[in-house]
Protein backbone atom coordinates (compact mmCIF):
# COMPACT_ATOMS: atom_id res chain seq x y z
CA UNK A 1 0.00 0.00 0.00
CA UNK A 2 1.38 3.39 -1.01
CA UNK A 3 2.21 5.71 1.88
CA UNK A 4 0.44 9.04 1.42
CA UNK A 5 3.29 11.20 2.70
CA UNK A 6 6.28 9.19 1.59
CA UNK A 7 9.52 11.24 1.72
CA UNK A 8 7.70 14.47 2.58
CA UNK A 9 9.03 16.78 5.28
CA UNK A 10 6.27 18.27 7.41
CA UNK A 11 6.43 20.97 10.09
CA UNK A 12 3.80 20.57 12.81
CA UNK A 13 3.28 22.93 15.77
CA UNK A 14 1.78 21.96 19.11
CA UNK A 15 3.00 18.36 19.06
CA UNK A 16 3.45 17.80 22.80
CA UNK A 17 -0.08 16.49 23.21
CA UNK A 18 -3.50 16.03 21.67
CA UNK A 19 -4.01 16.36 17.94
CA UNK A 20 -0.45 17.50 17.28
CA UNK A 21 1.05 14.49 19.02
CA UNK A 22 -1.21 12.18 17.04
CA UNK A 23 -0.24 13.92 13.80
CA UNK A 24 3.41 13.09 14.40
CA UNK A 25 2.57 9.39 14.57
CA UNK A 26 0.03 9.41 11.73
CA UNK A 27 2.31 11.29 9.37
CA UNK A 28 5.33 9.15 10.26
CA UNK A 29 3.34 5.95 9.72
CA UNK A 30 2.60 7.25 6.24
CA UNK A 31 6.22 7.95 5.38
CA UNK A 32 6.70 11.57 6.41
CA UNK A 33 9.65 13.05 8.25
CA UNK A 34 8.36 15.51 10.84
CA UNK A 35 9.64 18.63 12.54
CA UNK A 36 7.73 18.20 15.80
CA UNK A 37 7.45 21.68 17.29
CA UNK A 38 6.56 22.16 20.94
CA UNK A 39 6.76 24.99 23.43
CA UNK A 40 8.67 23.29 26.26
CA UNK A 41 11.67 21.00 25.94
CA UNK A 42 11.01 17.77 27.84
CA UNK A 43 12.63 14.36 27.94
CA UNK A 44 9.19 12.85 27.46
CA UNK A 45 8.65 14.58 24.13
CA UNK A 46 12.15 13.82 22.89
CA UNK A 47 11.67 10.16 23.84
CA UNK A 48 8.32 10.06 22.03
CA UNK A 49 9.85 11.51 18.86
CA UNK A 50 12.68 8.96 18.92
CA UNK A 51 10.26 6.08 19.48
CA UNK A 52 8.10 7.14 16.54
CA UNK A 53 11.16 7.67 14.32
CA UNK A 54 12.52 4.21 15.16
CA UNK A 55 9.12 2.55 14.76
CA UNK A 56 8.48 3.85 11.25
CA UNK A 57 12.02 4.40 9.98
CA UNK A 58 11.71 8.14 9.41
CA UNK A 59 13.27 11.32 10.78
CA UNK A 60 11.46 13.07 13.63
CA UNK A 61 13.16 16.27 14.77
CA UNK A 62 11.80 17.87 17.96
CA UNK A 63 12.04 21.67 17.81
CA UNK A 64 11.33 23.64 20.97
CA UNK A 65 10.29 27.31 21.01
CA UNK A 66 7.59 29.72 22.12
CA UNK A 67 5.45 30.46 19.08
CA UNK A 68 4.52 33.97 20.26
CA UNK A 69 8.19 34.98 20.76
CA UNK A 70 9.51 36.39 17.48
CA UNK A 71 13.18 35.86 18.30
CA UNK A 72 12.49 32.28 19.38
CA UNK A 73 10.63 31.66 16.12
CA UNK A 74 13.58 32.98 14.09
CA UNK A 75 15.93 30.64 15.96
CA UNK A 76 13.58 27.73 15.32
CA UNK A 77 13.52 28.51 11.62
CA UNK A 78 17.32 28.55 11.59
CA UNK A 79 17.32 25.16 13.30
CA UNK A 80 14.87 23.70 10.76
CA UNK A 81 16.78 25.23 7.87
CA UNK A 82 19.99 23.74 9.28
CA UNK A 83 18.81 20.21 8.50
CA UNK A 84 18.98 21.15 4.80
CA UNK A 85 15.83 19.27 3.82
CA UNK A 86 12.93 20.42 1.67
CA UNK A 87 9.79 21.56 3.48
CA UNK A 88 6.69 20.10 1.85
CA UNK A 89 4.02 20.83 4.42
CA UNK A 90 3.03 22.84 7.47
CA UNK A 91 0.31 22.19 10.02
CA UNK A 92 -0.48 25.16 12.27
CA UNK A 93 -1.96 23.14 15.10
CA UNK A 94 -0.76 24.93 18.26
CA UNK A 95 -3.44 26.96 19.98
CA UNK A 96 -5.25 27.71 23.21
CA UNK A 97 -8.91 27.68 24.11
CA UNK A 98 -10.75 30.42 25.97
CA UNK A 99 -14.31 30.57 27.20
CA UNK A 100 -16.02 33.62 28.71
CA UNK A 101 -19.10 35.69 28.09
CA UNK A 102 -18.52 38.67 25.82
CA UNK A 103 -19.06 41.24 28.61
CA UNK A 104 -16.63 39.35 30.87
CA UNK A 105 -13.78 39.14 28.35
CA UNK A 106 -10.87 41.39 29.27
CA UNK A 107 -8.49 43.03 26.82
CA UNK A 108 -5.60 40.87 28.05
CA UNK A 109 -7.67 37.71 27.47
CA UNK A 110 -8.51 38.81 23.94
CA UNK A 111 -4.88 39.65 23.18
CA UNK A 112 -3.58 36.33 24.56
CA UNK A 113 -5.91 34.12 22.54
CA UNK A 114 -5.47 36.24 19.41
CA UNK A 115 -1.67 36.24 19.72
CA UNK A 116 -1.55 32.46 20.06
CA UNK A 117 -4.32 31.32 17.74
CA UNK A 118 -3.95 33.83 14.91
CA UNK A 119 -0.98 36.20 14.95
CA UNK A 120 1.63 33.54 15.83
CA UNK A 121 0.62 31.09 13.07
CA UNK A 122 0.21 33.99 10.63
CA UNK A 123 3.82 35.10 11.15
CA UNK A 124 5.26 31.59 11.47
CA UNK A 125 3.70 30.64 8.16
CA UNK A 126 5.49 33.51 6.45
CA UNK A 127 8.84 31.97 7.37
CA UNK A 128 7.82 28.44 6.36
CA UNK A 129 6.44 29.68 3.02
CA UNK A 130 9.90 30.96 2.10
CA UNK A 131 11.29 27.46 2.66
CA UNK A 132 8.45 25.92 0.64
CA UNK A 133 9.06 28.29 -2.25
CA UNK A 134 12.66 27.07 -2.47
CA UNK A 135 11.25 23.58 -3.00
CA UNK A 136 8.68 24.64 -5.62
CA UNK A 137 5.54 24.35 -3.52
CA UNK A 138 3.85 22.69 -0.59
CA UNK A 139 0.68 22.42 1.47
CA UNK A 140 -0.42 24.48 4.47
CA UNK A 141 -3.05 23.11 6.84
CA UNK A 142 -4.42 25.43 9.50
CA UNK A 143 -6.33 23.96 12.42
CA UNK A 144 -9.20 26.38 12.89
CA UNK A 145 -12.37 25.35 14.71
CA UNK A 146 -16.06 24.74 14.20
CA UNK A 147 -16.44 27.65 16.65
CA UNK A 148 -15.38 29.97 13.81
CA UNK A 149 -18.52 28.91 11.94
CA UNK A 150 -20.97 28.22 14.78
CA UNK A 151 -20.17 31.31 16.88
CA UNK A 152 -21.77 29.92 20.02
CA UNK A 153 -22.20 31.97 23.23
CA UNK A 154 -19.14 32.23 25.45
CA UNK A 155 -16.71 31.80 22.57
CA UNK A 156 -16.51 35.32 21.12
CA UNK A 157 -12.73 35.71 21.68
CA UNK A 158 -11.81 32.16 20.68
CA UNK A 159 -14.18 32.02 17.71
CA UNK A 160 -12.94 35.39 16.45
CA UNK A 161 -9.29 34.28 16.51
CA UNK A 162 -10.12 31.04 14.68
CA UNK A 163 -12.31 32.90 12.17
CA UNK A 164 -9.32 35.15 11.45
CA UNK A 165 -7.17 32.06 10.87
CA UNK A 166 -9.83 30.71 8.50
CA UNK A 167 -9.91 34.01 6.59
CA UNK A 168 -6.12 34.00 6.34
CA UNK A 169 -6.32 30.47 4.92
CA UNK A 170 -8.51 31.57 2.04
CA UNK A 171 -6.59 34.79 1.36
CA UNK A 172 -3.19 33.16 1.11
CA UNK A 173 -4.56 30.35 -1.03
CA UNK A 174 -4.97 33.00 -3.74
CA UNK A 175 -1.62 34.68 -3.17
CA UNK A 176 0.51 31.55 -2.88
CA UNK A 177 -1.04 29.51 -5.69
CA UNK A 178 1.49 30.87 -8.17
CA UNK A 179 4.24 29.38 -5.98
CA UNK A 180 2.59 25.96 -6.03
CA UNK A 181 1.51 26.28 -2.40
CA UNK A 182 -1.95 25.19 -1.31
CA UNK A 183 -3.70 26.42 1.83
CA UNK A 184 -6.64 24.77 3.57
CA UNK A 185 -8.12 24.75 7.05
CA UNK A 186 -9.70 22.05 9.15
CA UNK A 187 -12.52 23.11 11.46
CA UNK A 188 -12.76 20.38 14.11
CA UNK A 189 -15.73 20.04 16.40
CA UNK A 190 -15.28 18.93 20.00
CA UNK A 191 -12.34 16.53 20.05
CA UNK A 192 -10.99 14.23 22.76
CA UNK A 193 -7.98 16.29 23.85
CA UNK A 194 -6.88 18.11 27.01
CA UNK A 195 -8.80 21.15 25.79
CA UNK A 196 -12.09 19.54 26.79
CA UNK A 197 -10.89 18.29 30.18
CA UNK A 198 -12.72 21.11 31.98
CA UNK A 199 -15.98 20.64 30.10
CA UNK A 200 -18.91 19.35 32.12
CA UNK A 201 -20.15 15.91 31.13
CA UNK A 202 -23.57 17.27 30.23
CA UNK A 203 -22.03 19.68 27.70
CA UNK A 204 -20.06 16.85 26.11
CA UNK A 205 -23.23 14.80 26.01
CA UNK A 206 -25.03 17.64 24.19
CA UNK A 207 -22.20 17.84 21.65
CA UNK A 208 -22.27 14.09 21.17
CA UNK A 209 -26.02 14.04 20.58
CA UNK A 210 -25.76 16.99 18.19
CA UNK A 211 -23.43 14.96 15.98
CA UNK A 212 -25.03 12.90 13.21
CA UNK A 213 -22.50 10.21 14.14
CA UNK A 214 -23.38 10.40 17.86
CA UNK A 215 -19.78 10.62 19.06
CA UNK A 216 -16.95 13.00 19.90
CA UNK A 217 -14.04 13.21 17.45
CA UNK A 218 -10.72 11.55 18.22
CA UNK A 219 -7.31 13.10 17.46
CA UNK A 220 -6.94 10.41 14.77
CA UNK A 221 -10.02 11.76 12.97
CA UNK A 222 -8.37 15.17 12.63
CA UNK A 223 -4.89 13.83 11.85
CA UNK A 224 -6.23 11.69 9.00
CA UNK A 225 -7.85 14.69 7.30
CA UNK A 226 -4.68 16.74 7.75
CA UNK A 227 -2.70 13.87 6.21
CA UNK A 228 -4.97 13.87 3.16
CA UNK A 229 -4.62 17.64 2.71
CA UNK A 230 -0.83 17.36 2.90
CA UNK A 231 -0.73 14.54 0.37
CA UNK A 232 -0.67 14.67 -3.41
CA UNK A 233 -4.17 13.16 -3.42
CA UNK A 234 -5.53 16.61 -2.52
CA UNK A 235 -3.49 18.43 -5.17
CA UNK A 236 -6.56 20.23 -6.57
CA UNK A 237 -7.93 21.38 -3.21
CA UNK A 238 -7.06 24.82 -1.90
CA UNK A 239 -8.79 27.67 -0.09
CA UNK A 240 -11.22 25.30 1.64
CA UNK A 241 -12.53 25.26 5.22
CA UNK A 242 -13.31 21.64 5.95
CA UNK A 243 -15.59 20.84 8.88
CA UNK A 244 -14.64 17.69 10.76
CA UNK A 245 -17.36 17.73 13.37
CA UNK A 246 -19.53 14.69 12.74
CA UNK A 247 -22.27 16.84 11.29
CA UNK A 248 -22.73 19.21 14.24
CA UNK A 249 -22.66 22.30 12.02
CA UNK A 250 -25.30 20.86 9.73
CA UNK A 251 -27.38 19.84 12.76
CA UNK A 252 -27.34 23.38 14.11
CA UNK A 253 -28.32 24.83 10.73
CA UNK A 254 -31.23 22.41 10.57
CA UNK A 255 -32.34 23.41 14.08
CA UNK A 256 -32.29 27.08 13.07
CA UNK A 257 -34.50 26.36 10.06
CA UNK A 258 -36.96 24.46 12.23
Amino acid sequence: MKKLLNEKYIVVTGTAKGMGKQMVETFAENGACVYACARTETDEHKKYCKEIADKFGVEIHPVFFELTDESAVKNAIKEIRGYKTPINGLVNNAGISFTALYQMTRKEDLEKVNDTDFIAPYLFTQYIVKLMQRNGGGSIVNIASSAAKDCNPGLSAYATSKAALAAMTKCISHELAASGIRSNAICPGVTQTNMISDMHDYILDIQKKASFLNKIATPEDIANVAMFLLSDYSSYITGELISVDGGVTQYQKRQELE
